[in-house]
């Protein structure tokens, strides 16, 4: 039986750890966990705040994928947009989901994230 999602892995290019640190630390927030030293030696970062993580490892023939992407819940997201956009990142608005507030983002590699919250 499933009981939850331990982590969602996305990919990167060879080199990209400081960018990736950069926008998932210093943009959203995010907390570096350490990897174990058997997975370190592969290169990548793995980031939590919570209970999510993410894991971005590195693929040699990267290419972000232009509709896969984590769904990440957030509070107050208005103010968690304004974050992004005085960090410098790109927030798209979308009203397509009925019953929540949404907006996606790309980390410098290109990987799409959507952040979203419920309307209640």
């Amino acid at each position: 039986m499933l009981t939850g999602v331990d982590h969602v892995q996305l990919a990167a290019p060879p080199g990209s750890e400081d960018r990736l640190r950069a926008y998932y630390a210093g943009v959203l927030g995010m907390a570096e966990i350490p990897k174990p030293p058997v997975l370190a030696a592969r290169g990548g970062c793995w980031f939590r705040a919570g209970a999510v993580q993410l894991h971005l490892g590195i693929e040699d023939d990267f290419r972000p994928a232009g509709k896969a992407h984590p769904g990440l819940r957030v509070t107050d997201i208005e103010t968690y947009a304004a974050r992004l956009r005085a960090r410098g990142a790109e927030v798209i608005w979308d009203a397509d989901l009925p019953g929540h507030r949404r907006f996606y983002s790309h980390d410098p590699v290109g990987n799409r994230l959507e952040f979203l919250e419920p309307v209640v």
